[in-house]
Order: structure tokens, then sequence, then C-alpha cells
């Protein structure tokens, strides 16, 4: 799977409580949007940025282990700019590839995965958690 590129990216708050047909509750339920650029200067190696328009971006660093018992698994770390609204924020990743059906009619690739707020921000407590996809653009 090709990481470098343009992928949307959303997560969401992990509430088991259905949400039938309220709209609303539905999109409270969205932790993040946005929009990662990833580059892969090796094939263990990914660098990118997370963003969330204006002015909200994180730098991010990590590792992909393409060698562990299945899917290849993508570990990144998301570091706040300063002197912006993300300054201060530290964010975790970790994903793997969405399986790709063999008879799958237009998919799309994916990242599935979970985040966690690393560090206190915003009188936010560090350790929530998070569920996420991303799309490839």
């Amino acid at each position: 799977m090709t990481l470098a590129g343009k992928w949307t990216y959303r997560s969401y708050l992990n509430n088991p409580e259905l949400v039938g047909d309220d709209a609303q509750t539905a999109l409270s339920l969205i932790f993040g949007e946005g929009v990662f650029t990833f580059e892969t200067p090796n094939p263990r190696v990914i660098l990118g940025t997370l963003d969330m328009g204006g002015g909200y971006v994180l730098d991010l660093k990590g590792a992909v282990d393409p060698d562990c018992d299945g899917p290849a698994t993508i570990a990144i770390k998301g570091f706040g700019r300063d002197g912006t609204p993300t300054a201060g924020w530290e964010y975790d990743y970790h994903g793997w590839p969405g399986y790709m059906w063999p008879d799958g009619v237009d998919q799309v690739p994916s990242i599935v995965g979970t985040i966690v707020r690393a560090k206190p921000h915003n009188g936010e407590p560090a350790g929530v958690t998070a569920s996420f996809i991303a799309v490839w653009q």
C-alpha cells in the first residue's frame, strides 16, 4: 500500500450509544477532521502534517512496521506548532491499512485506527481516545 499522498481524516468519539436518525447526535461524535499529507522517505518512515484548517496543523513523525504478523502497523506522533492554535498539542495515532476486498467494487484505500491525546491542552485532559479512518484522496 502506498502511504505517500493526501488522505481525508476523520476521528470519532467512542460512544457506544446508537444515534438512530438524529443527525446532530451523529455529528457530535466527530472528534477531528482534516487532511493527512504523508511523505515516506523510506519504507519504514512516515512524515507529514494533519491540516484541520484555520491554522490548526500538527506535524507528524512516525514509523511503518511492515514485518508484523498481519497488516503493516503505522505509529505516528502529531505535534502542534509553536505560535499557532495547536502549540503544545501532542497526539498519538496507531493504525493499519483497511482490508482491500478481492471482489470489492470501487473500493478506496483506507487507514483505520485509534488516537490518544498524549498531553493535555486547552483545559482538556490527556488520555482521551477516539477511533479514526483516513481515506485516500
